[in-house]
């Protein structure tokens, strides 16, 4: 499952080892800004607009919910379809998809509108989403693949920092404008992408692999692989899922100003996040990948577990920017971790999709369960679980292995 290492990689010549990011990721990374914008615009609106159509708040719940369910049912599809179309076809086709479904949602006349719409919106973003993924593994040289995923996952982040900040300005526009506005920026960034990506189809995809494409259960035999497979879920659970649906409950129910501190707690986890996120990729590039993934899950674990204790606000803000970090350690080291497993010359798009489906399972029980524990016995014990299903993923990547080889790993003579 390895790349073949060129001679620029001398362990002993680390400046000649470090390539710089291709232009083709960067293209990627601009269309990951555009969409993160656009997305900011509608995530703190999607709820209240569905409840204007005079349904409950279960109902309202439903569209985020539906939302997510079409991601993790249609990840295996996206899988083969990349495996049968290609990468950039599949990515196209998810954006557009996208595109057209959400800006419907701003002409959308009775609820079930949203529903459905939400639910087809869900498939392409699990399209684009898996085949970015396949694209990044594809065209990240071996040397850099942590830099890469860290500067895709800081494109996301960004956006979503400046999206809800440009929502809030447009507010007086009414809650349709920003779903016309997400639809038009998602099909903007189709277009950069369409214009600026090498256009290759899938028969060319293939024609680039010198070997067949990794399975699921080849990839399974692999303990970095089931590692990844269960960082993924803790990852999804606590940060994806709880973080985004139980804390601002959580805020609401300890804080005077609820809806205040649950956005600053918030802002100060992505802080946290982008601030780890400026040097994690490229420290696993140089260390490895575990010692990052296992710093990640211990830190987000510590951190969010002692969410439940933080009754003032400051202490709020310090534990969750600390969260925060943790998450930034994690995420580019696991990812290039899985496009280790793949290597560059083969195919993996069945091995990415069940990555994405493990990570949309825990955001999405993530936030049922620990509701469940909170409504019985407070949120203490509820964010406590989150601590204990990430330190039980540190445990699992403690037996995983490392997937950087010696001969990547650019350490000065000097330093060994």
């Amino acid at each position: 499952m390895k790349d073949q290492q060129t001679p620029q990689q001398a362990i002993n010549n680390p400046a000649k080892a470090v390539p710089r990011i291709p232009t083709e990721i960067w293209v990627l990374v601009s269309a990951a800004f555009i969409i993160a914008v656009g997305y900011g615009l509608i995530a703190p609106i999607i709820p209240q607009f569905a409840q204007s159509f005079d349904v409950g708040m279960a109902a309202a719940g439903a569209v985020v919910s539906i939302f997510a369910m079409s991601r993790l049912l249609f990840a295996p599809v996206s899988g083969r379809l990349i495996d049968k179309l290609g990468s950039r076809k599949v990515y196209l086709s998810g954006l557009m998809m996208v595109a057209v479904t959400t800006g419907l949602v701003a002409l959308a006349q009775e609820y079930w509108h949203i529903l459905l719409l939400r639910g087809i919106g869900g498939i392409g973003s699990t399209m684009f989403t898996v085949s970015a993924m396949g694209l990044i593994v594809r065209m990240s040289p071996p040397a850099i693949r942590g830099k890469a995923s860290s500067a895709y996952a800081s494109a996301f982040l960004i956006g979503n920092i400046f999206g809800p900040v440009i929502g809030a300005a447009l507010s007086m526009l009414g809650m349709r404008i920003p779903f016309a506005i997400y639809g038009a920026s998602v099909a903007l960034a189709a277009f950069v992408v369409w214009w600026k990506m090498p256009k290759m189809d899938a028969a060319e995809e293939r024609g680039r692999d010198t070997e067949p494409p990794l399975r699921f259960a080849e990839a399974f035999r692999d303990s970095a692989y089931r590692s990844a497979l269960v960082g993924a879920f803790a990852n999804g659970w606590s940060n994806f899922g709880v973080r985004v649906a139980t804390l601002p409950l959580f805020a609401a129910a300890i804080f005077e100003h609820g809806g205040a501190t649950a956005g600053f707690a918030m802002a100060t986890f992505a802080a946290g996040n982008a601030i780890a996120l400026q040097f994690s990729g490229r420290l696993s590039d140089q260390i490895g990948r575990k010692p990052l993934i296992i710093s990640g899950l211990l830190v987000n674990a510590v951190f969010t577990g002692m969410m439940g204790f933080a009754d003032a606000f400051w202490p709020l803000l310090l534990i969750s920017a600390v969260a925060g970090a943790g998450a930034g350690l994690l995420n580019p080291a696991q990812q290039a971790s899985l496009a280790d497993v793949i290597g560059s010359k083969r195919a993996g798009g069945k091995v990415l999709a069940n990555f994405q489906m493990a990570q949309d399972l825990g955001a999405i029980t993530g936030p049922i369960i620990v509701g469940v524990i909170a409504e019985a016995l407070g949120f203490r014990w509820g964010f406590l679980l989150c601590g204990v299903i990430g330190l039980l993923a540190a445990l699992a990547w403690s037996f995983g292995r490392e997937t950087l080889e010696k001969e990547e790993i650019h350490i000065p003579e000097e330093v060994k």
